[in-house]
This record gives structure tokens, C-alpha cells and sequence, in this order.
């Protein structure tokens, strides 16, 4: 099969952020000390002693360069008097010392700098992770939720930089404030010289590195299309289609052109940030040539000594690399603040499920159950109502069917069971009191829920079952490394069995080589990757972990062959005695066994009975039941 040829328009150019203007520069810069809070939270006595060791080896320079001139000066006067050169051999050794001091302590600075920084990202991957934990799947949904998302994540390596940028600022404010005492003793123009030819090449590096942010701004969605083309491209998930249709071309030619567009509009801004730069260097250079001839010709006319010359011109020339330099990383923290802001952003952004402060819990056994009450849904930014009017009971323990075309409206009537998204209009109560007065947690605890798209995890088997109710797992689950597969000292919760029992996983077990142990997907080193039904198995024990007082089941047995599902809801029937089960299925085999059944159509409910009922009541079920039983006959 031929691939399809790519467009060669090609995607629509990204529309660049607006640039940051100098006001909201500066802003950013508020987003700095929480940056500092959060690095001397990480490990105190770390960040304590990377800032000592910065004002120690700001002291250093100034305390070398005076050394030289004393060296130079006693050479000449050894020489002139005739005295051997061995009277300055104390001054060596200082010097050395002074050196080899250096040297250590920006060794120990490297050494700490690496521990924070290591220390630091975890901090910032664990908060992120957890802050994204408290967030709705309706912000999960959302594609600029996702952008801010991408940035973030971006953000929580390489972010102590910033803060290393800050302490060298205050090291090369100690250097530079004692050689700018010297150079405005000796001659206060120089001084004024020595910024005077600095100042144009900050405001160029700032100006840069606003466009530079505004660029990576809003190349962010692009970013995640070509991170996503290169998983499309080579991942063991889409290797079978992308072998199947040719795909491999049409998607490395629209990855090449999407990444060149960036290389393209990155190299044009670094080309003109380069040129820019020479030029004002060029500026910077002429000062230092300027002040050095003031200083040869006050030498000259024996105003100071050899060894003053060599000193004021090497101070000249680091208090102009220390000026340069604290410019530059002034503008670098500037550029910096945009990109922590995104961090910061990201932590700022509520749920938008209203939460309340309230504890109540689900009661252990549930009187009047759940109450829809004229319940309508419209998913965030469509127009389209998702359910309408919905007003129906669903009591505990009964045992309830969802019917209906595909975009009927099923999973997301389950998805507000579950609370993971509040209604639009209308209200659900639970015993008579609205869901959104109940402790989130306490409610998610009570319903046990397997989708259709349920997640394969690449993880081992214990791990694929023990996340239904990880608080009862957890301990024999992180008993050993996660990959080991010898016995752990924790024992394995009854309830895992229990579970793989119901589901019929545990004929899984039985022939996998590492058992309970045994590796999942192909991710790692020795996974097993299952079929279709053999994973739905895996998924049902989970959701059998739970003990759940209501248990939804999206399509649950859609890849089981006939044999295992009509054993997994001959067992199905038995577990769910006493307590409640929502059922979304297109089999009417699997259908009929609910006490009551709703149809929905377009949204809304139009039929509510038992299996029965509906299918001598002619509507939308008898339809549906009688084109299924149809392909049997």
C-alpha cells in the first residue's frame, strides 16, 4: 500500500507569543525568591554552603591580583637594588595558596551544586505530580491545559541554574565592588568608562532573550505534535499500522518539516542575537584599550609603579568581564523569570470541580442510593450537550444496564457517577444529599470502575492488580525494588487472590514464568505483552480489589471470547450480591441480566425498564435487540 503523499502546505505556522514586554520582565522576577524558598526547603544545609562558598571565592580575585602587583613590584626592586630574587618567594607561596584555595572551593561548589541540583528536580517532579494528582480530567482534556502542562515539565530540570545565576551575582558584587574601589581611587573616569561600554550589549541580550522566550512560548503545541510524531513513528503501540499502511514516510517528511520550520526561525534569531552581540563586544573592547593607554601613560610618567600598571590594568579588564558577565546574568535571570513563571503558573491553577471543605463520608451502606435530578452535561468549550434531562434512581444494589448508540451519552453518565465531573445543570444526590457535599476521596473509594480504554500498565502483574486498592497494596507492592522477582517479606494481600479469582486472571498466572512477578507489556526487560482479553482479565481484577458499594463496568468483557464471559457474569452475577453495578455494554447477552435497563438516545433517557419490558414495548431496546438477534439466526 502506497503511504499518502504529505500535504505540502503543510501544517499552519504557529502564531509566536506576544513579547514580553519590560514591565512584565520584571514581574516575573517576583516568581525568584519563591524559587529561593523552595531550593532552601529542598536541603538547608546544601544550599547554606553553596552560598558560603560563593562569598568566600568573591573575595579571592582581588586578594590575587594584589599579590601579582607585589610580586612584580619586588622583582623590579630586587632588581634595581641588587637583592636576590628569593625575597619574594613568600609572595609565590601565597599566590599558590590562593590558587589551590580557588581551585578547591570551586570543586566543592560543582560537587554541591550537582547534589541540589539533582535533589531540587525531584522535589519539583514529585510537587508537579502531585499538584497535577489534584487537578479534574476536564483540565486533562483540555489542549492549552496541556501546553502549560508541557512547560512546566520542561521547568523542573535545570530551574537551580536560576539560583546559582543569584549567588554568582552576589560573588562578583564582592570582586567587582573592591576593584571598583581601586579604579575609582586611582582615576573615577575609568569607572565610568568601563560601564559606559557595557550598558549596550545588556540591553541587547535582554532584548534577545525576550524574543528568545517568545519563540519557545508559542512553539509549545508544536513541540508536543513533533514529541508525539516521533512516538507515532517508533513506538511498539503504532508499529503494526505504521508497517501495515506505509505510514512511515508521510510521518517522518511532516516531523523533518516541522522541525526544520523550527531550526529556521531558532537560527534566524541567533544569527541576529550573534551579530549583535560582536558588535557591542567591539564597543567593550575599545573602553579597555582606552583605559589601558590612560594607565601606561600615567606609568610612564612615573605616577604609579610596573606592578600598579599590571594591577589596574588587570582589575580594568575583570571589573569590565565582571560587569559583562553580572549584566548578563541579570538579563539571563530576566529570561530565566519567564520560563520559572510557567512553573509557578502551573502550581497556581485551581480544580475546576468545586471543592468543598466538607469530610462527610459515603455511608458504609448506602438507603436510597443515587438521584439524578433533570442532570445535564456539556463538556468545557463545546456547545454540545453531552446528556440532558437525565431523572432516574439507581438503588443500592440493584443491578442497572446503559443502552444506546455510540455518543448516546453512557461513559459520561458514569463519569459524573464517579464525580469526575460536576453536572452542568440539574444535580446528583446520593441518600438525599447532593454529591458535591461528599469527601471526593471517600466517594472514588466506594465505586470501582473498569473503562473500556482502561490503562495498560507497563508494570508487573501484582502492580497492573494492587492499584485498584493501592492503600490495601501498596506495602507488599513496594516490599522490594518493583523488579525483582524473588519472594518479598510482605505478605500478599488475600484480597489480590480473591480478585484474580473472580476475573479468571488467575489462569494467567498459572502460565506466566515469573507468576504474580511476572512483567507486563514490552517496555522493560522481560515483559509479556497479553491480548486483548487477557488484559480486560487483568483490568477486572482490579476493579474487583475494591470493595465498592457500586461498581461500573464500561464495555467490560468486549475482548473476552463467549466461553470466558459467560463465566466471568455467571460469577459477576453472585459478587454483586448486595451491592450495586452499572453496566454500559453492546451485548445483549450481557444486557439482559440487569434488573432494570435505560436507553438512551442523543443524551437523553428514553426508555427505562427491565429486559423484558422494553422488548415487547417496540421502542429503541426491542430495535436494537431484535438487528442483534438478527445475525444470529
Amino acid at each position: 500500500m502506497t503511504a499518502p503523499r504529505p500535504s505540502r502546505r503543510g501544517p499552519p505556522l504557529p502564531s509566536t507569543a506576544p513579547r514580553p514586554t519590560f514591565k512584565e520582565r520584571i514581574a516575573a522576577l517576583k516568581y525568584v525568591p519563591r524559587l529561593m524558598r523552595m531550593v532552601w526547603e529542598t536541603h538547608r544545609g546544601l544550599t547554606a554552603t553553596m552560598a558560603a562558598l560563593r562569598l568566600v571565592r568573591g573575595v579571592l580575585p582581588i586578594a590575587g591580583l594584589w599579590i601579582a602587583k607585589l610580586i612584580i613590584d619586588g622583582v623590579v626592586e630586587a632588581q634595581r637594588t641588587g637583592q636576590s630574587w628569593r625575597v619574594v618567594l613568600p609572595l609565590i607561596g601565597i599566590e599558590l595558596a590562593i590558587v589551590v584555595v580557588g581551585e578547591l572551593l570551586s570543586r566543592a561548589s560543582m560537587l554541591i551544586d550537582g547534589q541540589l541540583s539533582d535533589l531540587f528536580t525531584i522535589r519539583t517532579s514529585v510537587r508537579l505530580m502531585e499538584h497535577a494528582a489534584t487537578l479534574d480530567l476536564a483540565q486533562f482534556e483540555d489542549p492549552a491545559f496541556y501546553d502549560h502542562l508541557d512547560r512546566a515539565r520542561r521547568q523542573t530540570s535545570g530551574r537551580l541554574g536560576l539560583l546559582s545565576q543569584v549567588l554568582a551575582i552576589g560573588e562578583s558584587l564582592i570582586t567587582l565592588s573592591t576593584l571598583a574601589a581601586v579604579l575609582l581611587a586611582f582615576n573615577p573616569w575609568l569607572m565610568l568608562l568601563l560601564v559606559a561600554t557595557i550598558l549596550p550589549r545588556f540591553w541587547s541580550e535582554s532584548h534577545f532573550a525576550a524574543r528568545q522566550y517568545s519563540l519557545m512560548y508559542g512553539w509549545t503545541p508544536r513541540r508536543r505534535q513533533l514529541d508525539y510524531l516521533r512516538y507515532a513513528g517508533a513506538s511498539d503501540e503504532t508499529a503494526k499500522e505504521v508497517q501495515l499502511f506505509g505510514l512511515a514516510p508521510w510521518l517522518i517528511a511532516r516531523f523533518r518539516r516541522l522541525s526544520e520550520q523550527y531550526y529556521r526561525e531558532n537560527r534566524s534569531l541567533a544569527v541576529k542575537r550573534s551579530l549583535a552581540g560582536s558588535a557591542l563586544s567591539l564597543l567593550g573592547t575599545a573602553g579597555y584599550y582606552a583605559a589601558y593607554l590612560v594607565i601606561i601613560a600615567q606609568t610612564v610618567a612615573g605616577a604609579i609603579t610596573l606592578g600598579s600598571l599590571t594591577f589596574l590594568a588587570a582589575s580594568f579588564v575583570r571589573g569590565r568581564d565582571l560587569v559583562q558577565g553580572l549584566l548578563g546574568m541579570v538579563s539571563s535571570i530576566h529570561e530565566e523569570a519567564l520560563y520559572l513563571k510557567d512553573l509557578f503558573v502551573f502550581f497556581e491553577m485551581e480544580p475546576t470541580i468545586a471543592r468543598k471543605d466538607s469530610t462527610r463520608p459515603v455511608p458504609a451502606a448506602l438507603r436510597e442510593g443515587f438521584r439524578f435530578e433533570d442532570v445535564g452535561f456539556r463538556y468545557p468549550g463545546s456547545e454540545r450537550w453531552a446528556v440532558r434531562h437525565l431523572s432516574f434512581v439507581l438503588r443500592p444494589g440493584e443491578r442497572v444496564a446503559l443502552v444506546g448508540e455510540n455518543g448516546a451519552g453512557k461513559t459520561t453518565l458514569t463519569k459524573l457517577l464517579a464525580r469526575l465531573y460536576d453536572p452542568t445543570e440539574g444535580r446528583i444526590l446520593l441518600d438525599g444529599i447532593d454529591l458535591k457535599e461528599y469527601d471526593v476521596a471517600s466517594l472514588r473509594r466506594a465505586i470501582g470502575v473498569i473503562f473500556q480504554d482502561f490503562v495498560r500498565y507497563d508494570m508487573r502483574l501484582a502492580e497492573n492488580v494492587g492499584v485498584g486498592d493501592i492503600a490495601l497494596a501498596e506495602e507488599y507492592l513496594d516490599s522490594d525494588d518493583g523488579m525483582s522477582k524473588t519472594d518479598t517479606d510482605a505478605p500478599r494481600p488475600e484480597a489480590m487472590d480473591a480478585a484474580a479469582e473472580k476475573s479468571l486472571a488467575s489462569s494467567l498466572i498459572e502460565r506466566f514464568p515469573d507468576g504474580w512477578k511476572q512483567m507486563l507489556g514490552r517496555r522493560f526487560h522481560d515483559g509479556l505483552d497479553l491480548s486483548g482479553g487477557e488484559w480486560q482479565k487483568v483490568a477486572l481484577a482490579r476493579s474487583y480489589m475494591r470493595d465498592a458499594q457500586l461498581m461500573i463496568l464500561d464495555e467490560p468483557t468486549a475482548a473476552l471470547d463467549a466461553r470466558a464471559e459467560a463465566e466471568v457474569f455467571n460469577r459477576f452475577a453472585g459478587l454483586m450480591e448486595g451491592r450495586g453495578a452499572v453496566i454500559i455494554s453492546h451485548r445483549f447477552s450481557t444486557v439482559r441480566m440487569a434488573d432494570r435497563i435505560l436507553v438512551l438516545k442523543n443524551g437523553e433517557l428514553v426508555e427505562d425498564g427491565p429486559h423484558e419490558a422494553l422488548v415487547d414495548g417496540g421502542g429503541l431496546y426491542g430495535e436494537l435487540f431484535a438487528l442483534q438477534a438478527a445475525g444470529y439466526k
